[in-house]
């Protein structure tokens, strides 16, 4: 069995057999045999190893912009994929069969097929989704590497609870990543995702001050559970201050899924008076996701108002913009490629 596995990456081991895994922000005791926190890592007589490296359970050709990433490489599309697993235990998600499996599930793809499957396609990016893709960090880093030397970019979707030292090994070949604030409390994360807040955050942080990453963020807005004007003052407080006010800023709309059948999808009005807070707070591009005939998801100018980027769903209908620049005004815009 064990000549079948992928040995994982990010662990120390020790002399008693137990292993630290330092992938996550659980960074995992494992003791022999037993599984850590997102149950697809298990210490196999003192050795760490990744069961999902050869269980890819999704893989699809997707706008760049349902990542979402409306300011990296727009128009583009990714290659997205994904294996099973996680090491949240959200009651809202919404690809939870994948995510949460009783069993493991998805087939054996090499990097190099998911590679050559990008290029074939037309795609200009990677895209790890649909999962927590550092609990595939495996498998990541090797189609990663393999993707930067065939020119395409590699984009994660990601809770934000990897560790610094994830992040560093990460960097060289990670070129955006879209990180999910899902509350601002520690008690939402408790009793909604059985994790931390703080972890995130510095996740945040690290990735904004310290890389070179492109970073966007999204935010799921649930009615009665995320949605006062207190967490939501305070996440675009923290955006702004940690971030910069230039960081796209995603709300998006919940649909009843998984655990959370029975609370309502959210109001337009909730959503559009939590854009109206993040503006208040100075931040320049706010977005309303999964809302239905709302023209939230264009792109203006901060300087001038004017729509430089319209979008109708995942679809670019026009640009006014010429590089990074307003076409109307001038005023540099926040984009990926900077030109």
């Amino acid at each position: 069995m064990v000549d079948k596995l992928k040995k994982a990456i990010l662990w120390q081991g020790s002399s008693s057999g137990d292993v630290k895994c330092v992938l996550c922000n659980f960074r995992c005791s494992i003791a022999p045999g037993k599984l850590g926190h997102c149950r697809v890592r298990q210490n196999i007589d003192g050795t760490l190893y990744s069961l999902n490296y050869n269980h890819v359970c999704s893989a699809a050709v997707d706008p760049i912009e349902k990542k979402p990433l409306y300011h990296f490489m727009p128009t583009t599309t990714a290659f997205s994929i994904a294996a099973v697993g996680c090491n949240f235990r959200c009651k809202f998600c919404q690809n939870w069969q994948i995510s949460q499996p009783e069993k493991l599930t998805g087939s054996a793809i090499s990097p190099q097929e998911i590679v050559d499957q990008a290029i074939e396609n037309g795609c200009e990016s990677i895209a790890y989704t649909y999962t927590e893709p550092t609990i595939f960090m495996e498998l990541a880093e090797d189609c990663g590497k393999l993707a930067k030397q065939k020119g395409l970019k590699n984009i994660f979707v990601s809770n934000g609870y990897m560790t610094s030292e994830a992040i560093d090994l990460a960097s060289p070949w990670l070129d955006a990543i879209n990180i999910d604030i899902k509350g601002f409390t520690e008690n939402f994360y408790q009793q909604n995702c059985v994790a931390k807040l703080q972890p995130v955050l510095d996740t945040i942080d690290y990735i904004a001050n310290q890389t070179d990453i492109w970073l966007e963020l999204t935010t799921l807005i649930i009615p009665g559970q995320n949605d006062d004007r207190q967490q939501l003052e305070n996440m675009a407080d923290f955006i702004f201050k940690t971030a910069g006010p230039e960081t796209p800023w995603h709300l998006s709309r919940f649909y009843p899924c998984y655990e959370y059948n029975d609370i309502p999808a959210t109001p337009a009005k909730t959503l559009e008076h939590a854009r109206d807070i993040a503006i208040a707070a100075g931040l320049k591009y706010i977005y309303i996701g999964n809302l239905a005939g709302d023209d939230y998801q264009d792109t203006h100018c901060p300087n001038c108002g004017k729509i430089v980027v319209k979008r109708n769903g995942y679809t670019i209908k026009n640009f006014t913009k010429q590089g990074s620049l307003c076409g109307f005004c001038g005023q540099k815009l926040h984009f990926f490629p900077k030109n």
